[in-house]
């Protein structure tokens, strides 16, 4: 796989790991069901999937060769960017007009 592919597949599953806690009510995407599930619940679920897609692409850098050591500059702006990846969710969620018809 290229670099450019390996990028652009952590960069996807970033929008969509970013996205799922807010479309779905199952606790951590796999377990029982809650309506409405707390907003807490979705913040521990943010914070799990940005874990897993760290891990992603640290696998990915792995295969290309050296793992880059990283500062807490890079885990600030990764944080960042997944809360920006995650608007869209949080939107539809939370801020869009519910029409009960």
């Amino acid at each position: 796989m290229s670099h450019g592919a390996e990028v652009t597949l952590v960069l996807l599953a970033a929008v969509v790991a970013a996205n799922l806690p807010f479309f779905t009510e199952r606790l951590l995407l796999v377990g029982p069901r809650r309506a409405p599930k707390a907003f807490g619940w979705r913040l521990l679920e943010l914070l799990l999937l940005a874990l897993l897609t760290l891990g992603l692409g640290r696998l990915l850098e792995a295969r290309i060769g050296q793992i880059y050591p990283q500062g807490w500059e890079f885990y600030a702006a990764m944080g960042c960017l997944f809360l920006t990846l995650a608007f869209p969710g949080f939107v539809w969620r939370y801020l869009r007009r519910h029409h009960h018809g």
